[in-house]
């Protein structure tokens, strides 16, 4: 397999009571190896009456597809050598999907059960789930079968979420699992290291686990702890790797949401699901998203040390592929909005999009291989590079353009929720595709003079400028 085929993320899951507006959310930064690697965003249509089969590019997979397929929404690669990797979207139920945040199993569990190296990957969980799910609990279920099935060619945590549950399930190892209902009133926090920590096996409506998972690790003598079943113990790592690359991500998010909690960046024993201090809005998740250790010494932007600023892997990197908030509304509010964030997200706007939509944005849909700036992808990716070149200078501008356009796209989906209250079936689908449409020409024409702005400015920065002395 090659080395652009697992990617090193961060998710954060917001049950609808710890949601300021009720939605259930799920969200991912998804990062690759590679700083550029260029994404699409699309509409895929429902299927009837289909005979297909279904082969990885990546690795062989092959699945023969159901017939009747929904629709859905995600953000494929523009380059299928990889995999498609359609990654994130929601589906005409209104069930969204986000596939996958890397995790990795420990020796001792893989020597037991090791991967199939052309079992299920995370170049096709969505294309081989989404469209057939019809709640997030149908999502584990449907996987789970597909794992053990055909196996699991790598370790992933997978989310799914519907109106009114949350859940994340990780596989651990070629056919084991397990997933938890993430509390109404909890969020919980990802982030590259199997998270979940006990499973209670007399609970079903809230954990879920592969056939046989308990018989697996009683006969491999594999539970190192004392009376207790904790995953996390059981089939995860805890490394010099760990503290300085997954958990200090974890602390910074947590921190952020229960600021009242006192936790250091490395400690292995921070728990995966926790109660907020205070509801949670789309913008503290993109916030998290967004951050890089902000105002702590860990900044890589930061004044702290040069040791410091290098110390720990900052959530949002130069090698996001994509950055994705997916939103699914209560039912006064049922159309699902997929916030998407191309360019490194620290400097880039989340644009939503109402996901009971026909297609997307030309800009969006067709991304080339090389630059241009009318591609989404590309003018993100654009700005990006202009703010960090001169950050001192442009940083503050730059929050200012983001904050002025997330206040843009809140009035949006308001007016957009009155208008669309009468309407139903294509109509409704029709007129909330148009409002695509309008919401990305708005934020295109918005950042391409935003670069414009800047380039201008740049020049003026040039350390080539001089001034004549009139003396002389």
């Amino acid at each position: 397999m090659d080395r652009f085929a697992k990617s090193a993320c961060t998710s954060v899951m917001v049950g609808k009571k710890a949601s300021l507006d009720g939605s259930t959310i799920i969200s991912r930064n998804e990062d690759r190896l590679v700083a550029i690697y260029p994404k699409k965003f699309m509409v895929q249509p429902a299927v009837r009456n289909r005979h297909a089969t279904y082969k990885s590019t990546y690795n062989g997979l092959t699945v023969p597809l159901p017939a009747t397929g929904m629709r859905y929404t995600a953000t494929p690669n523009i380059d299928l050598k990889e995999g498609i990797n359609e990654e994130d979207g929601i589906n005409a139920a209104r069930v969204g999907e986000s596939a996958t945040e890397s995790v990795y199993a420990n020796d001792r569990v893989l020597a037991c059960d090791p991967y199939v190296p052309n079992g299920l990957a995370e170049d096709s969980m969505t294309t081989l789930v989404l469209p057939y799910i019809h709640s997030a609990r149908e999502g584990v279920q449907y996987l789970g079968k597909l794992v053990a099935k055909y196996g699991a060619a790598e370790g992933n945590g997978v989310q799914f979420n519907d109106q009114d549950e949350v859940w994340y399930m990780e596989i651990a190892t070629g056919h084991h699992w397990v997933a938890v209902r993430i509390p109404d009133d909890c969020y919980a926090v990802a982030a590259n290291q199997i998270a979940i920590e006990q499973i209670d096996f007399n609970d079903p409506d809230n954990f879920m686990w592969s056939e046989g998972i308990q018989r697996f690790v009683t006969d491999n003598q594999l539970n190192p702890d004392y009376g207790q079943w904790n995953f996390r113990h059981i089939f995860g790592t805890n490394t010099v790797k760990d503290h300085h690359y997954n958990t200090p991500r974890v602390w910074f998010a947590q921190r952020y949401f229960n600021p009242e909690v006192e936790q250091e960046p490395e400690s292995p024993d921070m728990p995966f699901i926790r109660k907020p201090a205070r509801k949670i809005s789309v913008e503290d998740v993109q916030f998290i998203l967004k951050s890089h250790f902000d105002e702590t010494p860990y900044d890589p932007l930061g004044s702290g040390s040069a040791r410091d600023r290098k110390r720990y892997r900052a959530i949002s990197l130069s090698r996001t592929a994509n950055s994705h908030i997916l939103q699914v509304r209560p039912a006064a509010q049922a159309h699902g909005v997929q916030w998407l964030a191309y360019g490194i997200p620290t400097f880039c706007p989340h644009v939503p999009f109402f996901t009971n939509a026909a297609d997307t944005d030309a800009s969006y849909r067709e991304t080339p291989a090389k630059i241009d700036l009318n591609s989404a992808y590309w003018l993100y990716e654009t700005l990006a590079m202009l703010v960090e070149a001169h950050y001192d200078e442009f940083i503050q501008d730059d929050l200012d353009y983001q904050n002025e356009l997330m206040q843009w796209a809140h009035a949006k989906i308001r007016q957009v929720d009155k208008e669309a209250a009468g309407l139903t079936g294509a109509e409704l689908t029709t007129y909330l595709t148009k409002q695509n449409h309008a919401i990305a020409a708005h934020f295109n024409e918005r950042t391409l003079d935003f670069i414009l702005e800047l380039i201008a400015r740049g020049t003026e920065l040039s350390r080539l400028t001089f001034k004549m002395d009139p003396n002389l």
